[in-house]
């Protein structure tokens, strides 16, 4: 494996990567010994215009380890619009089962590349929602992409995307 760190607003991030694709973004309390290669390099680069705001979507290849359940939820992440936000049962219905809110927002819960497959773009029904890196985290990133946080209520309807 191909190991990076990135400082970011959020915090130290280490990428992790085999030899084609990003496979997991962690953060990190501690810089340890870096292997890098081209594929870390691209998604280190993808990440500072991101944080930059040069950057809405990334190209970098992906190989997130999970169940074909979770891997459904991650590939419905993908398409959510830099900017926008949906709610846990919104993705679940995406995904085939309007029931499993649970479910898909605990795959949410367990993308292993944040930021890349934007979960922090999924947010409650009522208000914000958890996130695993924090709600800090969670509100810098949607800030970030000029999304209008409210206090204790529903997402204003111009944030919200509608999956096709």
């Amino acid at each position: 494996m191909f190991v990076e760190y990135l400082e970011t607003p959020l915090g130290l991030l280490r990428l992790t990567a085999n030899e084609t694709a990003l496979c997991e973004i962690a953060l990190a309390e501690k810089r340890e010994e870096s292997a890098p290669n081209t594929v870390t390099q691209a998604a280190v680069l993808q990440l500072l215009e991101y944080f930059s705001k040069k950057r809405e979507d990334f190209s970098v290849q992906l190989a997130p380890q999970g169940t074909p359940f979770q891997k459904s939820v991650w590939a419905a992440l993908a398409s959510i619009p830099y900017g926008k936000v949906v709610t846990y049962g919104q993705l679940a219905a995406a995904v085939g089962n309007a029931k499993a809110v649970r479910a898909a927002a605990s795959a949410v819960g367990k993308n292993p590349l944040p930021i890349v497959l934007p979960c922090h773009r999924v947010v409650a029904a009522s208000g914000l929602g958890g996130f695993a890196w924090g709600l800090t985290a969670k509100r810098t990133l949607l800030q970030l992409e000029g999304v209008e946080i409210p206090k204790k209520s529903a997402f204003p309807e111009n944030f919200l995307f509608t999956f096709p």
